[in-house]
C-alpha cells in the first residue's frame, strides 16, 4: 500500500457504542480518517467488516520482562505482538527501558509512558523500579513526571518480609506531597495496589488511577466513586495469584492466604466497582511474566466479572481513548483501527481474531 493509496473501510464503522454512532463507511487519505468521499482517487483499496478504534492496553510494559529491561529487538517483538492483536495504543505503566525509539516507527503501536516505577527500597521486583525512601519520593516523582508522557507510576504496596504479608509502602504525607508535585507538573499518578490498606491514603491524597485494585472493599469503593479514581483491574494477571501463592506458601503463609482471598473475590470486586460508577479500563500487565497481545482476553474477563459487553468493549476503545486523551475514529484523526468479521458488541470474543489492522493509515495486519 503506497502513500497515495486511499483506503475505503465499509460495512459498519463503530464510532461509538450506540447504534446512532454507527457509520456505513470511512476513508483513509494520507493516513488520516475522513467521512467525505475523496474525488479523483485512482488507487483505492477496500476493507469490509466491523471497524473499531485501535484497541487500548492501559497497563502494558514494552521493553520489560521478568528480569528487567530487554534489548530493542525483544521490545520490538513485544510491540509487534500487541499490534497483531489489534492493540494500537498502550499506556506503558512503568518500565526501566528507554523506548522513545518506538515513537519514530509508524508501524508500531503508540505508547503513553509513565516513566519508571517508583518503589520503596527492597519492596518490589528486582531491576524494575527506582527504589527510594519516603524523603526522596517527591524528587523521583518530579523526575519521572518530566520523563514520562503525562503519567507517573508508584508501587503502592508490596510484601513486607518482616510482616509476612502485603502492606502499604508509603506514609500518607509522602504520597500527598508526591501526588501534588506530579499534578503541579501536569502529570497524572497511578499506583500498583494489590491489598486493602494503601487505598484510602492514596485516593484521599489525590491519586488518579489504581492498577489491579484487588483490595477494594465496601468501605473504599464509594471513596473511589466519589473522587472519580479509575481502576485497571488486569484480571488476566490476577489469574496468576493462586500459582504465586503456592510458590510462597512455605516462607510467607499469611501472604499466600491473602493472595488467594484477593483472587477468589476478584470478579465481585470488579463488578462492585463498575456498579458504583468507578471508571474501569482494560489492561493486561503484559511484559513482566505475562505474554503480550492479551487485550481481547482481558475484555472477556471483564464480561465474566459482570460488566456489560458494550461497556467492556468501551474500556478498550472509545472510553479508554478519551480517558487517555487520544482520538478514536474522529474526522482528521490518525487512521488507527481494527476491522472484524462480526459485531464485537454482540460477542466480545470476536476481538481475538482481527480481520485487518490499520495503523497510521496503513494495513499492517
Amino acid at each position: 500500500m503506497s502513500d497515495r493509496t486511499v483506503l475505503h473501510v465499509k460495512g459498519r464503522v463503530l464510532v461509538g457504542p450506540r447504534d446512532e454512532d454507527v457509520r456505513d463507511e470511512l476513508w483513509v487519505i494520507d493516513g488520516r480518517i475522513s467521512y467525505d468521499r475523496p474525488t479523483g482517487a485512482e488507487d483505492v483499496r477496500t476493507v469490509e467488516g466491523w471497524a473499531l478504534p485501535g484497541l487500548v492496553d492501559a497497563h502494558c510494559h514494552v521493553g520489560l520482562d521478568q528480569h528487567g529491561a530487554v534489548p530493542e529487538d525483544v521490545a520490538e517483538k513485544q510491540a509487534l505482538t500487541d499490534r497483531e492483536a489489534g492493540t494500537l495504543l498502550i499506556r506503558d505503566a512503568g518500565s526501566p527501558s528507554d523506548t522513545r525509539w518506538i515513537d519514530d516507527r509508524e508501524d508500531l503501536p503508540k505508547i503513553i509512558r509513565a516513566g519508571r516505577h517508583i518503589a520503596r527500597t527492597r519492596r518490589y521486583i528486582r531491576n524494575y523500579a527506582w527504589e527510594v525512601e519516603p524523603d526522596d519520593l517527591v524528587a523521583y516523582v518530579a523526575q519521572e513526571a518530566r520523563r514520562g508522557d503525562g503519567w507517573v507510576k508508584l508501587v503502592g504496596d508490596w510484601i513486607d518480609r518482616d510482616l509476612g504479608d502485603l502492606s502499604a509502602c508509603w506514609p500518607r504525607g509522602a504520597v500527598e506531597a508526591a501526588i501534588a508535585e506530579a499534578h503541579r507538573l501536569g502529570a497524572r499518578v497511578t499506583a500498583h495496589c494489590f491489598a486493602e490498606d494503601s487505598l484510602r491514603d492514596l485516593v484521599e491524597a489525590g491519586i488518579d488511577c489504581v492498577e489491579h485494585a484487588t483490595g477494594l472493599t465496601d468501605d473504599t469503593v464509594p471513596l473511589f466513586a466519589e473522587r472519580g479514581v479509575a481502576i485497571v483491574p488486569t484480571l488476566v494477571n490476577i489469574a496468576t495469584f493462586p500459582a504465586l501463592a503456592d510458590g510462597g506458601e512455605s516462607r510467607f503463609p499469611r501472604w499466600s492466604a491473602h493472595m488467594r482471598r484477593l483472587h477468589e473475590r476478584r470478579y465481585d470486586t470488579v463488578r462492585s466497582a463498575y456498579d458504583a460508577g468507578i471508571p474501569v479500563f482494560v489492561g493486561t500487565d503484559a511484559g513482566g511474566s505475562l505474554a503480550h497481545g492479551l487485550a481481547a482476553a482481558e475484555v472477556a474477563e471483564l464480561v465474566t466479572a459482570g460488566i456489560p459487553p458494550v461497556e467492556a468493549l468501551a474500556a478498550t476503545t472509545w472510553a479508554a481513548r478519551s480517558w487517555l486523551g487520544r482520538p478514536g475514529l474522529d474526522e482528521g484523526a490518525p487512521a488507527d483501527l481494527v476491522v472484524f468479521d462480526e459485531d464485537p458488541r454482540a460477542d466480545v470474543r470476536v476481538l481475538a481474531a482481527p480481520r485487518r489492522v490499520v495503523l497510521n493509515g496503513r494495513v499492517v495486519g
